[in-house]
């Protein structure tokens, strides 16, 4: 076979052309294409790890919402529950002052009950031992001790209370003023004259006198002058000394 040189400057200048033709009609649009394609997938790429970060930026964000709302419940829970401890410790306490206050009230009434049955099995003792007492001097009564009774009413009787001669007072206008006196037993006309004597000393104003007599004094005489009364007999100083202890209790 023999080498043609025309025809093998005719296939060179054939390859060039198809090199150049190549690369003007296919490889450079493809490299276009592949460039942009490249741009592309670099732009996806980047909005992919942008969406990504968001991504991530918004977990976290959630995280710490979803952190800081636990601490939030946590705190809301704890001061429920303070609150809650507090108000049931105010309530206690407010239950045991009241219960304090009920037992105190309780305590008090029982005391004043114990006292007023204290107060009234000791002035029951007392009037009964009065009474015996009563029953027992009825026995020693006599007409002597009356006498002395008398003696002992003149001897410290000087002047007269202060409500007796307020009542005088009011009755000076009177002619006369009546003075009664009873006795357990009848009265020496000596005696007799000695009283109407002492009080004679005593009232500036005319005096009439009654005498009557009354068992249950026992031992004693009780004057009436007009509204006001002395008492000065056994029966009355036995009432008197129980109602007076009863009194001081």
């Amino acid at each position: 076979m023999d080498f043609n040189f025309s025809t093998f400057l005719i296939e060179i200048a054939n390859f060039l052309i198809l090199i150049w033709i190549l690369q003007r009609l296919f490889y450079k649009p493809l490299l276009a294409m592949i460039a942009q394609r490249k741009q592309y997938i670099e732009q996806t790429l980047l909005d992919a790890q942008t969406i990504q970060q968001q991504s991530e930026e918004q977990c976290k964000l959630y995280e710490n919402r979803q952190k800081l709302w636990e601490q939030e419940k946590q705190t809301a829970l704890s001061t429920f529950h303070q609150q809650m401890d507090a108000e049931r410790k105010a309530k206690l306490s407010e239950l045991q002052h009241e219960l304090e206050d009920e037992r105190q009230k309780h305590h008090v009434t029982l005391n004043r009950q114990k006292q007023e049955f204290e107060r009234y099995a000791q002035q029951h003792a007392l009037k009964n031992g009065a009474q015996f007492a009563s029953i027992l001097l009825k026995h020693t009564a006599s007409p002597e001790l009356e006498a002395r009774f008398i003696h002992l009413l003149l001897e410290h009787l000087v002047t007269l209370p202060e409500a007796c001669k307020q009542y005088l007072q009011l009755v000076e206008n009177q002619q006369s003023l009546h003075v009664k006196i009873t006795t357990t037993y009848p009265i020496p006309t000596a005696l007799q004259q000695k009283l109407e004597q002492h009080f004679v000393m005593l009232i500036s104003l005319p005096l009439r006198f009654d005498y009557q007599q009354d068992a249950s004094l026992i031992s004693g005489l009780r004057i009436d002058i007009g509204a006001w009364v002395l008492q000065a007999n056994l029966k009355h100083e036995l009432s008197g000394f129980a109602e007076l202890a009863y009194d001081f209790k």
